[in-house]
């Protein structure tokens, strides 16, 4: 046992992130954390660097309209962990982020000495190389210590570089999937709840919400009066929300990020931006539609460059279009109120509930909390 505390730096850019980053704090008691990290890191006792919406950006152009904050908080970053000194970097997501501190870590005189006593660089989601730039995977075996991927068909992709992975199961089916088995709900007897949820980036944001309240709009008018309407926000992005709804004809309820577990488990169907949420409601059965909107140019190079057919986790894990998907032009009211429709359809419904629960043995790896196995990995490999 060792006499010092462990100390890692750990760094989550993304609501998903903050989420498992506070799970694995929780894990480890008596390690002592520091970095950056949202409202969920922030409740299980990490004071973060700097607000963790300024690493929330995704996109080519995005990136470059913001490349002067990120720049700056690279360097702020990289100044703080040589001066904290950490024992293990973990990062959770955000890949280019963390590339970019570990990269400026190495050609750094004081960041040389911290690797060479000891620090290691460990990160949690493996990137999905088996969908678009394969050679993705030699790159993080140079970079990266230890990879913490979700699925276990992900794993051969980078032990074959060298790179020590482990596959510990999607975190977020730990609670979800367990949960949503043992209530059992039937989801015919489920509220007329739409829950819309516009992302959780400021981009993303601005682009779906006028698509919604049309969508809303056009509900109403065509005899959908008795559902009720759901918004889900996030710390970055919920003045924003409350602000643009304060003038809709019809203003959806909105809840807060702690609170869109309940909303998603009472909700008939979803209409979500593309990401982590159509993974949660894919766990919990619930027929949900994807929508996204980029910047065009990159759209057009996403789908030059991407190998699979869909960009919904469960779609790609069945191999198989069960969600439907409407990207960029495709994201209209028009497409999306078209789908409402047939999941309203009890056949329907019925064979889309049945495909997703063909997933429900793919989300979890072991009997065991996804952030447990890595934190109880985290302290072996440092011997505590």
């Amino acid at each position: 046992m060792q006499n010092k505390k462990i100390k890692i730096f750990i760094i989550a850019g993304e609501v998903s992130g903050d989420v498992l980053g506070a799970s694995i704090m929780q894990e480890m008691p008596d390690a002592n954390f520091v970095g950056i990290g949202g409202e969920n890191m922030t409740a299980a006792g990490l004071k973060s660097l700097f607000p963790m919406a300024d690493l929330s950006v995704m996109g080519i152009i995005e990136v470059l309209l913001h490349s002067k904050t990120l720049l700056n908080r690279v360097k702020q970053t990289v100044e703080f962990i040589i001066n904290e000194k950490p024992d293990i970097i973990l990062t959770i997501d955000s890949p280019g982020f963390a590339k970019s501190i570990i990269k400026k870590l190495k050609n750094s005189s004081d960041g040389k000495k911290l690797i060479n006593n000891g620090m290691k660089f460990y990160h949690v989601v493996a990137p999905q190389v088996w969908a678009w730039r394969e050679g993705r995977a030699k790159k993080y075996a140079t970079l990266f210590d230890k990879l913490y991927a979700f699925f276990d068909f992900e794993v051969p992709y980078f032990t074959k570089y060298g790179l020590d992975t482990v596959a510990v199961g999607h975190p977020i089916a730990d609670s979800l999937l367990r949960e949503n088995k043992k209530t059992k709900k039937d989801v015919e007897n489920k509220e007329k709840i739409i829950t819309l949820v516009p992302g959780s980036r400021m981009t993303e944001v601005k682009r779906l919400l006028p698509i919604f309240r049309e969508v809303i709009d056009m509900l109403v008018a065509n005899g959908y009066e008795e559902y009720k309407f759901y918004i889900p926000t996030v710390e970055t992005t919920d003045e924003y929300v409350r602000k643009c709804i304060e003038n809709w004809s019809v203003k959806p309820k909105l809840v807060s990020a702690s609170e869109r577990y309940m909303i998603y488990s009472e909700t008939y169907i979803a209409i979500v931006a593309s990401g982590t949420v159509s993974a949660e409601l894919a766990m919990l059965h619930v027929p949900t539609i994807v929508v996204y909107k980029m910047n065009p140019i990159t759209m057009w190079v996403g789908r030059q460059i991407v190998k699979v057919k869909w960009v919904s986790l469960l779609n790609i894990l069945l191999n198989q279009s069960i969600f439907p998907e409407f990207l960029g032009k495709a994201a209209n009211p028009e497409n999306i109120i078209s789908a409402v429709q047939k999941f309203t359809i009890p056949s329907i419904r019925k064979k889309l509930i049945d495909e997703m629960k063909k997933a429900d043995d793919l989300w979890v790896r072991e009997n065991i909390k996804a952030s447990k196995l890595i934190a109880e990995d985290i302290k072996k490999s440092i011997n505590l």
